[in-house]
């Protein structure tokens, strides 16, 4: 399970903070999900999660107005009894000093934000579910080609990090080279980026270790990027018989999402870069619904009824 810490919230989503006595910094948030405690405040207490973001809104601070102050600041205590990592006030609702004083008796930080309920806990939930998303480092190189993230895959000494080189010359974009880390942030979506340690970092054998960023300009790297299309690369083998069309995708699972796969036969004199470029550029057009090899697969059907309509005449 990963964590976020709340003092990186607090500085992400420019939250106020209403308890600065509280010492915040040891606080984690372990849960993408957000909860507006509305039955809380009716009482309700069965199934609460209090694992979540605590967060408050017009409504709830309507409700807690037609309360008796003391009955209003009790149910509030109760709901700090399980120790929610922060309760947020969104629209600049003002605080009670009273309620003040109690989150920090009970050590339950209270933050505050002027944006609207729905769009900050729209914002919140987005970012803890790419921060807190499941994740796996994997051996390769991820690249930006025209867009679509280009995952290279292969036994090491292959060409993958020579491949990405040129594509890097070629105006095209390097994310992460020998080590990809990637992020399930949907059961669509896969987010490859790199390392601290290794960022913008390329080792070619021969040469050594080179920075992109430095070599070719802060237009040639990128920290982040989906991952649409995984190549992968592998030696010659005159004994197997590798697909010529295309009419059926092959596909790679990730931390349970599949991705469509290619597997390139290497020999010497192909050029990887400008195979890699018309993968990514074949591969948007398939998600634009054009299909070359289906194209293809039709004329050819299409001839052979002819033909065969011919001879029946």
């Amino acid at each position: 399970m990963y964590t976020v810490e709340l003092a990186t919230l607090i500085g992400k989503m420019n939250l106020e903070v209403l308890t600065p006595d509280i010492d915040y910094k040891h606080i984690k948030i372990c849960q993408p999900d957000v909860n507006r405690p509305a039955l809380q405040l009716a009482g309700f207490f069965d199934h609460f999660d209090s694992d979540r973001v605590q967060i408050i809104g017009r409504v709830e601070e309507a409700y807690m107005r037609k309360m008796e102050k003391d009955h209003g600041i009790g149910i509030l205590s109760r709901l700090m009894d399980y120790k929610v990592p922060c309760i947020v006030f969104c629209r600049g609702i003002d605080v009670e000093p009273e309620l003040i004083q109690l989150a920090t008796q009970k050590c339950v930080p209270i933050l505050k934000t002027n944006k609207t309920t729905s769009s900050f806990m729209a914002e919140v939930i987005r970012w803890l579910n790419v921060e807190l998303a499941p994740r796996m480092s994997i051996h390769g190189v991820l690249v930006d080609v025209y867009g679509e993230g280009i995952l290279i895959t292969g036994e090491s000494g292959i060409g993958k990090s020579e491949a990405a080189l040129e594509l890097i010359k070629r105006g095209h974009r390097l994310v992460t080279d020998d080590v990809v880390e990637i992020k399930k942030v949907s059961d669509e979506t896969l987010i490859g980026m790199a390392p601290d340690i290794t960022r913008h970092f390329i080792e070619l054998r021969g040469i050594g270790i080179i920075n992109v960023k430095t070599l070719f300009g802060v237009e040639s790297v990128k920290n982040t990027q989906a991952i649409d299309l995984v190549i992968k690369l592998e030696e010659w083998n005159k004994e197997k018989e590798y697909d010529r069309l295309g009419l059926e995708e092959q596909y790679i699972e990730y931390l349970g999402n599949k991705v469509v796969c290619h597997s390139i036969p290497i020999r010497p004199g192909r050029n990887l870069a400008v195979i890699v470029e018309s993968a990514a550029v074949n591969h948007r057009q398939k998600k634009m619904g054009y299909n070359a090899a289906q194209e293809l697969y039709n004329r050819v059907t299409n001839n052979l009824m002819k033909k065969n309509k011919a001879i029946e005449e």
